[in-house]
């Protein structure tokens, strides 16, 4: 199977912390993989170096055959990755609709003078975004809801609409962040048949950062596991569940919770 992302000996400093140590994985296209650690342990640091957000010091971090390493986030963005946060950003003065259209924007083939002559493919484009983001929102559970204010969902139905705006920009890797921060246990158990669905249906590539173990072990079929900024293992969700360093820095006894829930 064919790596879709690669990063290779990767780190990055803030002043003398060393947030991320010579990190290194590799995901498979069409994988779904999970990078979890304690607070504090680099996940988000790794997802902004692989986004643009962050520069990374020394490494590489390939797409495919592509180094993003020294690109602007947008031009990554444009390459095919998108990402969810831990903080949930949705813009507050639209709609659930709106949300979503924003990201179409990028997908749109006419320019600005097409757009006021409202031209053929102006009205193509138009009728193309509304028709993806329709049906991204009937893929997170959010059908009937595009006129309500993006903020007045509760919690999990806002995460979920995170994923569809993301999933407008057509990418070919998605980075999750703590999508089931805030869910309760059903809803993570739906959140976990979303992800496998979505990775399905539009051949994404997943990378997920999650603390909820039930999610982890129920739908990744790698895991890389970061302390303090530095590999701690990798392996099979079973291989993890397992290992003596991971349990004692961080996992304990919810591996077993997490087993029985999965």
């Amino acid at each position: 199977m064919t790596d879709l992302l690669r990063l290779s000996s990767v780190e990055k400093r803030f002043g003398g912390l060393r947030a991320v140590g010579g990190v290194s994985f590799d995901v498979p296209e069409g994988g779904i993989f999970g990078l979890i650690g304690p607070n504090g342990a680099g996940k988000t640091t790794v997802f902004n170096l692989i986004t643009g957000v962050y520069q990374a010091d020394q490494g590489t971090i390939r797409l495919a055959d592509r180094e993003l390493v020294g690109l602007q986030p947008a031009q990554i963005a444009a390459a095919g990755v998108a990402r969810t946060f831990q903080n949930i950003r949705l813009f507050a003065s639209m709609t659930v609709l709106e949300n979503v259209l924003v990201a179409g924007e990028l997908r749109r083939r006419s320019h600005f003078l097409g757009e006021i002559a409202r031209s053929k493919i102006a009205r193509e484009d138009e009728e193309l975004v509304r028709t993806r983001a329709a049906e991204l929102l009937a893929a997170m559970g959010l059908a009937g809801q595009e006129e309500a204010m993006a903020t007045s969902l509760p919690y999990g139905s806002q995460r979920r609409l995170e994923i569809a705006r993301a999933l407008m920009l057509a990418p070919k890797l998605l980075l999750l962040d703590e999508p089931a921060a805030g869910l309760n246990y059903g809803e993570a158990e739906t959140l976990k048949e979303q992800i496998r669905s979505l990775r399905d249906r539009y051949e994404l590539t997943v990378v997920l950062v999650e603390h909820n173990m039930q999610v982890v072990m129920g739908v990744c079929e790698r895991i890389h596991v970061l302390d303090h900024g530095i590999t701690l293992a990798e392996g099979t969700p079973a291989e993890i569940k397992s290992h003596p360093k991971v349990i004692a820095a961080y996992l304990g006894e919810d591996l077993d919770e997490a087993e029985a829930e999965a």
